[in-house]
């Protein structure tokens, strides 16, 4: 479902992105980890083109990202994005925030697109806080209010941006619980994440980049129990440690 071939990316003379290459099946679960500043939050995003790339190709179901005249708006459709920061619109009630886009872009009536929108907040947990303000709700409900404003879309894959690093402890179960049924479910996923607990229970591979370049594409299980390289090593160590 998305193929990631050769991708470089420089921000002037600084190269960010280097010759990363992995693909990711439908229903796949990818999870992408490594230390800060190694360039997952901007291969993710060059994903459904938020950034873009100076070499290499990237496909999301047979349509090439990077090419001129490919039709961005109906690609991120199709592919979901769940950022740190959970971006609501904080004028909007949360039923505002599943309602709007759908009918503005997906043309549902009004009438389809509150029965959606009052389903998925029912799948996450959060049925009883439809009239309410993204500023009424706590960090961990409102990202899994941004979870089900991106299911309301129907994409056909789901990007996770580090989505629990701006939460309190507490709040990290409940939205790893909405993602962990989201991939027991079949969606295909590309997370960036550092809950590596998470990672080991629902990752079919893990990603581990270090200075732009991927530096292990592994099979969980494989990259839990025997990381080949040292840098990945030392990563583990020290993360599951703390």
């Amino acid at each position: 479902m998305i193929a990631i071939n050769q991708v470089n990316k420089f921000y002037g003379s600084f190269q960010v992105l280097k010759n990363c290459t992995t693909q990711v099946a439908k229903g796949e679960v990818i999870v992408v980890c490594g230390p800060s500043g190694s360039g997952k939050s901007t291969l993710i995003k060059c994903i459904n083109a938020l950034e873009p790339f100076d070499e290499g190709e990237i496909h999301f179901d047979g349509i090439s990202v990077g090419a001129k005249g490919t039709d961005l708006p109906l690609l991120r459709r199709r592919v979901g994005m769940v950022f740190q920061q959970f971006e609501l619109f904080p004028h909007l009630t949360v039923m505002d925030n599943l309602t709007i886009p759908q009918t503005r872009i997906l043309k549902r009536s009004k009438a389809a697109a509150l029965i959606k929108g009052r389903e998925l907040l029912e799948r996450v947990g959060l049925a009883a806080h439809g009239d309410k303000y993204p500023a009424q709700l706590s960090g961990g409900q409102q990202q899994r209010v941004a979870i089900a404003r991106a299911l309301a879309m129907e994409p056909q894959a789901m990007l996770f941006d580090e989505p629990t690093s701006a939460l309190d402890p507490e709040m990290v179960a409940e939205v790893l619980a909405v993602m962990t049924e989201l991939a027991r479910e079949g969606m295909t996923m590309f997370c960036v994440t550092h809950e590596m607990g998470f990672a080991r229970k629902v990752a079919d591979r893990v990603l581990f980049m270090d200075a732009g370049e991927i530096i292990e594409d592994a099979l969980a299980e494989d990259f839990f129990n025997a990381p080949k390289s040292e840098r990945a090593k030392a990563f583990l160590q020290q993360i599951l440690h703390h």
